[in-house]
């Protein structure tokens, strides 16, 4: 089975005036399989955002490679790389970082299917369908970011990343601003999305706390100053961590 992402020897290195250069990721790599949640995890300034940044592109990595569905996409520009940001969606820490305010949510959620060239009544059909899929009604449509808790506008951003069937997904920090409660009910949404899309969707978990990352990744990779230090089972990594900062993460937090 060939990966949905393959990232190999990714490395950002960044230059500061009358500074010594900072290397913020440092030659690392992964795999990720059709249906399968990976989490990477690491304090902040572990490097978890570059390394999103880069597989985004919002930032161009020094080197190595970023392979989504069989294309390096680091390289990509224009049309090209348009193309392939239809294969990848991401959801935000902050839920209302997802929509204009000015709009209402059915406005962010059918923006992309509008521009693919849906017909408006149709596009309305889907945007009801996505909001039934994420655990919201479909007069959520009506509703201004604003208007809904964290956690109903964090649905709706899922239902928004969800519109352009993308492979892979990726949620960056995207529980970390709601309560407990809602966390464990946005990692059960997941959960459930990826029952249903089977290996249609593959999810890179962007998470700070290993306990949560333990409800729903098959997989962890441990981040500290740019490296992966240490990957495996959430189980296995938490029972028997093999080095010393993961354990220090672990007592940290659990």
């Amino acid at each position: 089975m060939e990966p949905v992402l393959k990232v190999d020897n990714l490395t950002k290195i960044f230059t500061r005036k009358g500074q010594p250069d900072f290397t913020a990721v440092d030659h690392i790599g992964f795999e990720l399989y059709p249906g399968e949640c990976v989490g990477l995890i690491g304090e902040s300034g572990s490097g978890k955002t570059t390394v999103v940044n880069m597989i985004t592109r919002l930032v161009d990595a020094t080197e190595g490679s970023v392979i989504l569905d069989g294309e390096d996409i680091i390289k990509m520009s224009g049309k090209e790389l348009r193309r392939a940001y239809r294969k990848m969606q991401m959801v935000f820490q902050t839920p209302t970082d997802s929509f204009d305010p000015r709009r209402t949510l059915g406005d962010g959620i059918g923006e992309s299917l509008r521009n693919s060239g849906m017909s408006r009544a149709d596009t309305k059909k889907e945007v009801a369908r996505l909001l039934t899929e994420c655990g919201l009604t479909p007069d959520f449509a009506g509703r201004y970011p604003h208007q809904v808790s964290g956690g109903q506008c964090q649905r709706a951003a899922i239902a928004r990343a969800l519109a352009v069937k993308p492979r892979l997904l990726i949620c960056d920090e995207a529980t970390s601003s709601l309560d407990v409660t809602i966390q464990k009910e946005i990692v059960a949404l997941l959960n459930e999305l990826r029952s249903q899309h089977g290996s249609e969707l593959s999810i890179l978990f962007i998470c700070h706390d290993i306990a949560l990352v333990q409800q729903f990744c098959s997989r962890v990779l441990v981040l500290y100053k740019g490296r992966i230090v240490e990957q495996g089972r959430p189980d296995d990594v938490i029972r028997d961590p093999k080095d010393e900062y993961t354990r220090r993460l672990i007592d940290s937090i659990l």
